[in-house]
């Protein structure tokens, strides 16, 4: 086997990948574009080549080279550029070989700006991940008895900067005010603790923020989500919306230089929270070690008075969606405290039990 077939084969299985990966979170029709990509994209075109050709980690947690595919083409129908390719996509349902007719043809008709786009990475926002950040702030403020100052890394249009203006159903409790964006997680485990929550300040960076009152900034967004999950649109469109009229937004810098930033300045009297959602992972092994000492030396200096505390819902390697790790400081306890599903359909908790 040559290295170029050697090479386009690792890619297909990475497609194949991708497509369970979709199954398992609900999205059959994205499952299905990947399938067919995985047997029937060809290098007789300038995309297919570009893609099977890839030069760099084709995984969900590399390139996430099938997500760049699948974003490019809904990209393509939500922007009523192809008309052909937009007939065969949600809400309508065509059989496999008119399905991939119209995706070959897009990669010919729409050449130049499927080269485009696929250069850029994937970029989500996913609303629900907020479900699972909720009860980890209840229990900052519980334990802390503080305002809370948000710091939200990899914030991309920051609408997880905005979780306590939404509305919560978990079980069957309720958290926060009328929104026009209610969270409803499948909830395991026994309530969050109860505790009163102000924020004093909230900011959040991204190598490329999005801007959500920007047509094309929300474009990637929608683009990026699968096509075949109309609630997850929706969702995203209301708090869009929220965030755009709030004038919401997030700064443009690299994660460790505004994080050195933010945590430079004393905030006697407020607890300081470090928080991202599967946003870590993505960073380069040295950026990331620079990141965890950085963080913590502010915790060390951390006191009772003025503490810190980081949030996160990452990936850890195990098979039942990704963990929510806790840790506070001064004392620099970690713990589980929690699981949840990449894009908070379910949340497993478990708490900060002493």
């Amino acid at each position: 086997m040559s290295m170029t077939v050697e090479r386009a084969s690792e890619i297909r299985q990475s497609f194949l990948r991708q497509a369970k990966a979709c199954t398992d979170l609900g999205s059959p029709f994205t499952a299905r574009l990947c399938t067919l990509a995985a047997s029937r994209l060809t290098e007789d075109g300038p995309v297919g080549r570009m893609i099977l050709n890839w030069p760099g980690n084709p995984d969900g947690t590399g390139d996430a080279l099938a997500l760049r595919f699948a974003g490019t083409l809904h990209a393509l129908v939500r922007s009523e550029r192809d008309t052909a390719l937009a007939a065969v996509y949600p809400p309508h349902a065509v059989d496999d070989d008119t399905l991939w007719a119209a995706i070959d043809a897009a990669l010919r008709r729409d050449e130049a700006f499927m080269l485009d786009r696929m250069k850029s990475a994937p970029q989500t926002n996913e609303v629900r991940r907020s479900s699972a950040l909720l009860p980890g702030f209840l229990t900052i403020a519980a334990r802390t008895g503080k305002p809370l100052i948000l710091s939200e890394v990899g914030a991309s249009a920051g609408l997880n900067l905005q979780w306590d203006r939404y509305r919560y159903r978990l079980a069957d409790a309720t958290w926060g005010q009328a929104s026009t964006v209610e969270l409803t997680p499948q909830w395991q485990g026994a309530l969050p603790p109860e505790a009163e929550i102000k924020i004093a300040e909230r900011a959040g960076c991204d190598l490329n923020p999005l801007d959500p009152s920007s047509d094309d900034d929300r474009l990637r967004l929608y683009s990026y989500i699968w096509a075949d999950q109309q609630d997850r649109l929706d969702r995203t469109a209301a708090a869009l919306a929220m965030a755009a009229e709030s004038g919401l937004k997030v700064e443009k810098a690299d994660a460790i230089d505004w994080l050195r930033k933010r945590l430079a300045t004393p905030r006697p009297g407020m607890t300081h929270v470090i928080y991202h959602t599967i946003a870590w992972q993505y960073l380069p092994a040295s950026l990331k070690a620079e990141g965890e000492a950085l963080i913590a030396d502010a915790g060390a200096k951390a006191t009772n008075e003025a503490p810190l505390a980081r949030l996160q819902l990452e990936a850890d390697g195990k098979p039942d969606g990704a963990a929510i790790l806790l840790t506070l400081w001064p004392s620099g306890e970690t713990r589980e405290v929690g699981r949840a599903d990449f894009h908070g359909r379910w949340v497993k908790w478990a708490g900060w039990t002493a």
